[in-house]
């Protein structure tokens, strides 16, 4: 399935576990991690979830070779991105979390990196645009002229870049990452569930219109990107390892 979990009393880590495959999202990870995530909301023992990589890399989003509709029925996208939780959920980054592997991260109510992370959005390289989330999530959770940056040019983010920025929570030491999320977590359980459940949904209230405009617009944007030449000619040269030459049309 690509997707395992492991209880630590009342926390539950979602490890991506496709390593080869620099844990690329196909659709049985999006489903396992669907799984997975319904078990922590569902289970009232659990009260914290971590969700980290295999590997030295966290995701690397979407696996093209398995198409891009990787939705489910609670979590949207991945099995996580539109999911409405009352559970907190911890990304635990090791090395590139990079396209959808950001926007996972960005879906997610903290972020500890190691020194090794990296986050990046390179879809516009490839004549594509960002479709997870991240046109307008990587905005609030950075200052808008370096979401802008990342999303316009595919340049990529370190951790401790990311951490003076507002974006990563914690940096630990290579390797450190899911010790620092659990260690956030275990203090976020000995609070009460009530009051983090109630907190949880103020903050998605306080949002829910915002994001229902961007979803909108994502899927306006997206609409013109799949009727263009440059994103044919994007795909075509990553599957050809070859710098693209676009049309701009």
């Amino acid at each position: 399935m690509g997707v395992t979990t492991e209880r630590h009393g009342r926390i539950l880590v979602v490890r991506l576990d496709r390593p080869d495959k620099r844990n690329a999202i196909d659709h049985a990870m999006a489903e396992g991690v669907d799984a997975a995530l319904n078990l922590l909301e569902d289970d009232t023992e659990l009260r914290c979830g971590v969700l980290t990589g295999n590997g030295d890399v966290f995701s690397a989003g979407t696996d093209l070779a398995a198409g891009v509709d990787l939705k489910t029925e609670r979590g949207g996208e991945y099995g996580v991105i539109r999911r409405e939780r009352d559970t907190p959920l911890i990304a635990a980054v090791e090395g590139p979390a990079l396209g959808g592997g950001f926007e996972i991260a960005l879906a997610c109510d903290a972020i500890v990196a190691s020194s090794t992370a990296r986050f990046g959005l390179p879809e516009a390289r490839r004549g594509l645009v960002a479709t997870s989330g991240a046109l307008f999530r990587a905005a609030r959770a950075l200052p808008p002229n370096i979401a802008r940056e990342l999303l316009l040019s595919g340049r990529t983010l370190d951790a401790d870049r990311g951490y003076l920025l507002g974006l990563v929570n914690e940096v630990t030491a290579a390797g450190c990452a899911l010790d620092g999320a659990l260690r956030l977590a275990h203090d976020i359980c000995r609070s009460s569930p009530m009051s983090v459940r109630e907190t949880l949904r103020v903050l998605r209230a306080l949002t829910a219109s915002d994001d229902a405009a961007g979803w909108r617009e994502t899927e306006r944007a997206i609409g013109t990107i799949v009727a263009s030449e440059d994103m044919r000619e994007g795909i075509a040269a990553f599957l050809g390892r070859r710098e693209p030459e676009w049309s701009g049309r």
